[in-house]
């Protein structure tokens, strides 16, 4: 019987798009600022260029250098701080929001999520979504290590709100890390596919894969029910 439902964040409860585009922003402000005027708005569509191209990992470099702007290391710094730190301009959508509400009168709702501390903090926040949590589990307070796909963030949030394995379920986005620790350990793994999603790549791993996909949240309550 299932009591227990733990959320992912990023790509599961919203958009993590839109985080990307709040970040985008606050760094373009920023370096406008710094560069005596350049337009933010033409910082901002280069970034965001790079980023759709797919550049995830260099994205502030290759902005940069497509401004044909001298930088060292210590600007770089500058803006990932920026992105990491800015209040982020994001709602909960509306389904998310009926999903969580009505789930939360018949389960205990958990979150667990990975990524630098203050930036997942401050999402929550902007969501608004403490209030459905028993117990929100920032894998990053335990140690890098304990990022998914450790055990070790669904092994504590179990602890926390006192419930087994057999009794809880897991949803969440990402196939290459989300699934494989909740299938070791006996929790129901449900994928989100969101139409909008990032991360789209599939694991190879034997285990790596959710028992349950579904393609909107809001389908989520019917599916419990079957279990």
């Amino acid at each position: 019987m299932i009591t227990t439902v733990i959320f992912d964040l990023d790509d599961t409860l919203y958009d993590e798009i839109e985080y990307c585009k709040s970040g985008f922003a606050a760094v373009a402000e920023f370096l406008s600022n710094q560069l005596d005027g350049l337009p933010a708005e033409q910082i901002y569509k280069i970034l965001w260029k790079q980023f759709t191209a797919g550049n995830h990992t260099k994205t502030f470099n290759a902005t940069l250098d497509e401004l044909e702007i001298t930088y060292d290391d210590k600007l770089i710094v500058e803006m990932v701080g920026v992105y990491r730190y800015h209040i982020p301009d994001i709602k909960l959508p509306h389904d998310s929001q009926e999903v969580l509400c009505r789930l939360s009168k018949k389960y205990t709702l958990g979150l667990l999520t990975d990524g630098f501390l203050p930036a997942q903090r401050l999402k929550v926040q902007a969501l608004g979504i403490e209030k459905y949590f028993k117990s929100i589990i920032y894998t990053e307070e335990l140690g890098r290590d304990c990022w998914k796909p450790s055990p070790a963030g669904f092994e504590k949030i179990l602890l926390n709100l006192n419930t087994k394995p057999e009794n809880a379920v897991y949803i969440a986005d990402n196939e290459k890390k989300d699934f494989i620790a909740p299938n070791q350990l006996g929790i129901l793994s449900i994928q989100l596919i969101r139409p909008a999603r990032i991360q789209t790549l599939i694991s190879r791993e034997s285990d790596a894969s959710a028992r349950e996909i579904i393609d909107q949240i809001s389908r989520l309550p019917a599916l419990l029910e079957e279990f």
